[in-house]
């Protein structure tokens, strides 16, 4: 019995670490820098930093789209179909803090040299890169 219940106690434990990060693919986005200096962004964005690596680490890398490239557009439609995914837990005012988010670092950090990060990639680029995993 008490070896049940230790088991039980360990996965129950392990879970959510193990289900960090659901994606099932890894993309060129993954491979860079995992984080952003966001202390000379105003409190309100880094507010929405923290949202973003709480919220998004969840199912994949949080360097995917730091070093991911989309327009206001893109990064609206993303966050949209992120927050409709089993158990991602980001309510509609999530959504809109870490899209806000988002598009302020990529106005104000990303646009600035769009040769250091990766274009978005399509879902058929990313289905391709699946088949090749």
């Amino acid at each position: 019995m008490k070896t049940l219940l230790r088991t039980m106690s360990f996965a129950l434990f392990c879970t959510p670490f193990a289900m960090a990060q659901t994606s099932n693919v890894t993309l060129p986005q993954d491979k860079g820098p995992a984080k952003i200096d966001v202390s000379a962004y105003p409190a309100e964005m880094q507010a929405g930093y923290k949202l973003f690596v709480a919220k998004c680490s969840k199912c994949h890398t949080i360097a995917r789209p730091i070093n991911t490239m989309m327009t206001k557009a893109e990064w609206e439609r993303y966050v949209k179909r992120m927050m409709h995914k089993p158990n991602s837990g980001i309510s509609d005012k999530q959504g809109k803090d870490i899209f806000e988010f988002l598009v302020y670092d990529q106005t104000n950090r990303k646009d600035k040299e769009p040769k250091s990060f990766f274009p978005a990639l399509t879902d058929e680029a990313i289905d391709k890169l699946k088949q090749q995993q």
